[in-house]
């Protein structure tokens, strides 16, 4: 890891209280990126209480959103994030077919239209930094504008883990190897 990881004993009030809130949140953890974030304590108590939202919070089930997530750690190739929201969407019910295809960078069978607005969705702006009108109302019609803004914010959030992750050179738990290609 290119930051320093601090012990319990090495962080200041502000620090430690960033992780207790995590610990106690619903995540019942510190993640990885806030273990980084911790050199700036106002953000990594921000950065956490956002990730708790979009995590755990959002009018978005959980299949749907680790769509999104999975077709961001993909885009930046997060092999910590992969590794970490694979379990998660295998949990949710998504299709073990659908996150190979994402893997290998292809369209996956998505019959369901909410996912397949999720997935167009999250390829337009990650790809394109926009989303082609088309696209646009068919996520407002199967998300409504609720799910299109918090489809945003989880899109956003696991953009910024991702570069949190990929910049800062934390690498997976011991013994697990990356599963993507670059």
């Amino acid at each position: 890891m290119r930051v320093q990881s601090l012990s319990r004993d090495e962080m200041n009030e502000a620090q430690r209280r960033a992780v207790d809130d995590a610990v106690a949140g619903k995540r019942g953890t510190a993640p990885p990126p806030l273990l980084a974030w911790l050199h700036s304590p106002e953000m990594a108590q921000r950065a956490q209480r956002l990730g708790e939202f979009v995590r755990y919070d959002t009018s978005l089930p959980a299949q749907l959103s680790e769509l999104a997530i999975l077709v961001t750690a993909r885009f930046w190739t997060s092999h910590y994030e992969w590794y970490a929201h694979k379990r998660e969407a295998l949990k949710a019910g998504l299709d073990p077919k659908v996150i190979e295809a994402i893997a290998r960078r292809r369209r996956p069978a998505l019959d369901d239209p909410k996912a397949r607005a999720v997935y167009d969705f999250s390829k337009a702006l990650h790809e394109t930094h926009s989303v082609p009108p088309a696209v646009f109302a068919a996520a407002a019609q199967e998300l409504g504008q609720r799910g299109v803004v918090e489809l945003i914010g989880i899109l956003g959030y696991y953009t910024l883990i991702s570069m949190t992750l990929n910049a800062c050179e934390i690498g997976l738990p011991q013994g697990e190897a990356t599963e993507l290609e670059p």
